[in-house]
């Protein structure tokens, strides 16, 4: 599946996508997707990401079964970020918190 519009990937052929609950607005994640992630989400409807990490493609929950159904992908208005609104089964977080934004920092 072709990507239908021109997005700006980074020099590493990266996007940031941020990853939101689509019923109740929290944010879930932060992952990088890149065309070949992107495609595969389009195609799915279930999140793929690129791992900086590990250097491949990951099916979000595809061990654990926390997976993420996107009911919603948009585009910010300089084409260099995305977001995706899901419907997440289980904790999005690795750590089994239901956000990877769990700790706060304090404002003095």
């Amino acid at each position: 599946m072709e990507i239908p519009v021109t997005l700006k990937f980074n020099q590493q052929g990266l996007i940031p996508a941020i990853v939101q609950d689509a019923a109740s607005g929290e944010v879930l994640m932060l992952a990088y997707m890149n065309t070949y992630s992107l495609e595969k989400t389009l195609e799915t409807g279930y999140t793929h990401f690129w791992s900086r990490s590990r250097n491949c493609l990951w099916k979000k929950g595809e061990t654990s079964g926390n997976v993420q159904r996107v009911i919603a992908l948009f585009y910010d208005c300089d084409a260099d970020a995305l977001l995706v609104k899901v419907d997440q089964t289980g904790p999005a977080c690795h750590t089994g918190n239901r956000s990877c934004f769990f700790r706060n920092l304090s404002l003095p």
